[in-house]
């Protein structure tokens, strides 16, 4: 039934009964839509639901609740011409939203017969909607016992799932939608990959694809954390594998996200816990499966596994194998080469095992160095579309335990890129944007070999980079693939500078076991990071910084913060995204904030209440213009990138907050001041590439709240406000050159930099994008949308125009759905101190 108002929708509810299915129409990501239990829960959801549909309209349908789900991605050209790319199953079962499940390529728990079925009504579907060129892709539920097929949905077009078909089979569904588009027939187009079959040939692939989604409940606090038919994942990692097991540990490590891969440290779960887990699963959440693999351990079955998950028996055997696997890894006297395959074969990390055996982290390297004393390394195999039928010449890679690698020899020095991996908040495309530019400029000179996990990514692309490797950003991953890379050719080095925090945390570990690291050194990156070392710099360079302390305990936070004087803003180290920031104004908050540390914080790194790293605890500028500083440094010269004054006062994290290229109320001397400023941070930290800074003016004295010796997330948007192409700049001076060369060269202005401010210059302003309407309490109410020092946008908008005023104006239109409000009432909230500026804002 469809219904366009809440009154519509309780009427054809009494026909259809409860529970039942409210879906939204012309959304995305199920947006507005959930499943009704009761009349009340019915109104509440489709009252959301209407007000998202641009149509105002919301389809009711009976539930389909613990159905398996599966997807079908196809292409049809004008001769009518049908292939299947790609099945994808969920691993979750139908109530979960495909953004948010765990997903496998190819399907794994289909009989021949069932797929052929499902393959003959998807492409009568395609040629009854009339896609007569391009892709679609269908859903179906298909009932665990009666075998009932229902099609969920068919998006005839393009959609996220058909980003993950083309990882994971190398077939370029976009590519080739926009070749059919055009005219050309699927027998016309050549496969990229073989360059010898056509693109009628359905891929046949002879791996396993394991798609694992991460989310960011941590950032809302508050939020309903149950997943249903309303996407809440912010990101994705893949992983592809010879088998389920080893694909699914890959894919789990990739989400880089603490506690997020399996664990047996502590007790064996009792019978009270594993009944507690059983019930818990009911309701699914982001730990389902660390809930799953505890009940496992515990002891529970496959059949109160099913009960309480709906997860197909076949998968829950996979997960108690690899449980089966651990524990003998665990209780064995000695590791063999065996048992060591095996381990590595169920997906097991060297750091896993190193728990296992009650080694700690430490371990890792131990278990690394017996692995390879053994011989016992990963293979790497070619993603081909065609399982080995065919020579495949796009040198696209994914690691396991087998037999025999593909890797071919290559003559040109190479240079290794890192991604950033899976979106997430505060790590998002924007680090990709630099990663990609990298690989396009250093691919004139060197063979460029890239290494990320996120199928969403253009990094990931199999012909951007000259060598893809789809591999985990950890450093066991990483350091195979610099030791295989080496017996193929010459390696000039790895960049860690462009992909974020994550490769960032890599970079001493890796030149610790000899791998070179190009661009800023990891000591260099520990000057920026570690505070105390900062303060030297600082103070070297004769520069302000906010008064701060460090603590590795609540006592010592309690002695720094009323030294420093309330409010101070407290966050830990190496984070990025404002991750655990918070404003704390007196005792009692600071000590929820620091208990809330240690709870998570890892168990076994929480010695007698102290963190494994100190909290950092600064004096917090109220009332202070906030600038971010993006900037090129080769040792001598400063190039100044962008110099972006933020629209909102400090104490709204940067990601979050607006920002205007270039500033609007700064004073010559203030932008003399900041340039000057970077010169002597880039110089005493030693920054050899793209450095980004944080400052503050508060009564016009200039305080620098941190540095960030990487590309930053503003470089894009300072590279488009500019343009010019920092990240390819970037990546040249880290292979060795310099910023004279780049100016000769044409990447960068041939003088000044975006630090010099002209007469009649275009303005640009970023805005970001925030992602609350995804985000409700239990009970239906929207999550705290204050803003503040932890970053919350999954996303951000660029308005470009002559004057400030009309490029912000285009950046909150393209920000916000729907254009803005001209008319109606406003309801102001402020603080008792803001009050005396309220009466002139009220009347404007």
């Amino acid at each position: 039934h469809i219904a366009h108002t809440v009154e519509e929708a309780v009427e054809f509810a009494l026909d259809l009964g409860y529970p039942l299915v409210v879906r939204p129409s012309f959304t995305m990501g199920g947006l507005g839509s959930g499943f009704a239990y009761t009349e009340t829960e019915l109104r509440r959801i489709v009252g959301d639901g209407l007000h998202q549909s641009p149509t105002t309209e919301v389809l009711l349908e009976e539930s389909i609740l613990g159905w398996k789900e599966y997807e079908l991605e196809l292409m049809r050209d004008t001769t009518d011409n049908t292939v299947v790319v790609c099945s994808i199953e969920n691993v979750d079962p139908v109530g979960v939203h495909t953004g948010d499940s765990i997903t496998v390529a190819p399907a794994l728990t289909l009989t021949d017969r069932e797929y052929q079925k499902l393959r003959d009504i998807g492409i009568a579907i395609i040629r009854g909607v009339g896609v007569d060129t391009g892709g679609c892709n269908i859903q179906f539920a298909v009932h665990p016992e009666t075998g009932r097929i229902i099609v969920i949905e068919m998006n005839p077009r393009v959609s996220r799932s058909s980003a993950l078909a083309s990882k994971a089979t190398g077939f370029p569904i976009a590519k080739i939608a926009t070749k059919l588009a055009l005219g050309y027939t699927l027998d016309e187009i050549r496969n990229d990959i073989t360059q010898s079959t056509p693109a009628s040939f359905e891929p046949t692939i002879d791996y396993v694809v394991t798609k694992v989604p991460r989310f960011a409940f941590e950032k809302f606090p508050g939020a309903d954390p149950s997943l249903t038919t309303s996407m809440k994942s912010v990101g994705e990692a893949m992983a592809l594998a010879g088998n389920f097991q080893e694909s699914l540990g890959k894919a789990m490590r990739s989400i880089d996200k603490r506690h997020m891969g399996f664990s047996w440290d502590g007790e064996r779960p009792d019978e009270a816990e594993v009944n507690e887990l059983l019930k818990a699963m009911k309701t699914p959440t982001e730990d389902r499966y660390l809930q799953l693999q505890r009940a496992i351990w515990g002891g529970a079955t496959i059949e109160q596994l099913f009960e309480a998950t709906k997860i197909d028996p076949w998968f829950l055997k996979q997960f108690t194998l690899i449980n089966e696997t651990a524990i003998e890894v665990r209780d064995a006297e000695t590791l063999s080469f065996r048992l060591l395959k095996k381990a590595k074969q169920a997906g097991l990390s060297d750091l896993q095992i190193a728990h296992l055996r009650g080694l700690g982290d430490e371990g890792e390297n131990t278990v690394r160095e017996l692995r390879w004393a053994f011989g016992l390394r990963p293979v790497y195999k070619t993603v081909d579309t065609c399982a080995a039928e065919f020579d495949a010449v796009t040198p696209y890679y994914y690691s396991c335990y087998a037999d025999e690698t593909e890797l071919r020899p290559r003559e040109r020095e190479a240079v290794i890129i890192l991604g950033s991996g899976p979106n997430r908040i505060g790590q998002g495309i924007e680090f990709d944007y630099t990663c990609v530019h990298a690989v396009q400029e250093l691919g004139k000179d060197y063979d460029t070999i890239m290494v990320n996990c996120n199928p969403e990514t253009v990094s990931t692309d199999y012909d951007m980079s000259d060598r893809l490797y789809f591999e985990p950003l950890t450093f066991e991953d990483v350091l195979e693939i610099y030791e295989a890379e080496k017996k193929m050719g010459p390696v000039k080095g790895v960049i860690v500078q462009l992909g974020g925090q994550t490769p960032l945390s890599l970079a001493a570990r890796l030149k610790a076991a000899g791998v070179p690291i190009l661009g800023t050194t990891p000591e260099s990156i520990d000057l920026a990071e570690n505070r105390e070392l900062f303060g030297e710099v600082l103070k070297k360079a004769r520069m302000n910084a906010p008064r701060y302390g460090t603590a590795l305990s609540l006592e010592e936070a309690q002695e720094a913060a009323r030294s420093i004087g309330y409010p101070v803003l407290v966050r830990p180290s190496y984070v990025l995204g404002g991750r655990g920031m918070e404003i704390v104004y007196d005792d009692a908050q600071l000590e929820k904030y620091v208990n809330r540390a240690l709870a998570e914080a890892q168990a076994d790194t929480v010695v007698s209440g102290r963190l494994p790293s100190p909290l950092l605890i600064d004096k917090f500028l109220q009332d202070a213009i906030e600038v971010d500083v993006d900037a090129l440094f080769d040792g001598e010269e400063l190039y100044i990138g962008g110099i972006m004054e933020h629209v909102e006062e400090a104490g709204v994290h940067s990601g979050d907050a607006a920002c205007t290229l270039p500033p609007s109320t700064l004073s010559d001397d203030q932008i003399r001041r900041l340039r000057e400023g970077t010169y002597a941070i880039a110089k005493g930290c030693g920054v050899q590439g793209l450095i980004n800074v944080q400052y503050a003016f508060m009564a016009n004295t200039l305080y620098v709240i941190e540095a960030n010796p990487r590309a930053s997330r503003t470089v894009p948007f300072a590279s488009k406000a500019t343009g010019v192409a920092l990240a390819k700049a970037a990546a040249r001076i880290m292979a060795g050159e310099t910023i004279a060369q780049q100016r000769a060269n044409g990447l960068l202005l041939p003088e000044g930099d975006g630090g010099v401010m002209h007469v009649g210059q275009q303005v640009a302003v970023k805005e970001s994008v925030l992602p609350f309407k995804r985000f409700r309490t239990p009970v239906g109410k929207t999550v705290d949308i204050l803003l503040g020092p932890e970053m919350r946008s999954t996303g951000e908008v660029m308005g470009f125009d002559r004057d400030f005023p009309h490029a912000f104006a285009k950046s909150q239109l393209a920000a916000y759905d729907g254009g803005l409000p001209t008319s109606g009432n406003v309801f102001i909230s402020v603080n008792d101190s803001d009050k005396r500026q309220l009466p002139l804002m009220a009347v404007r």
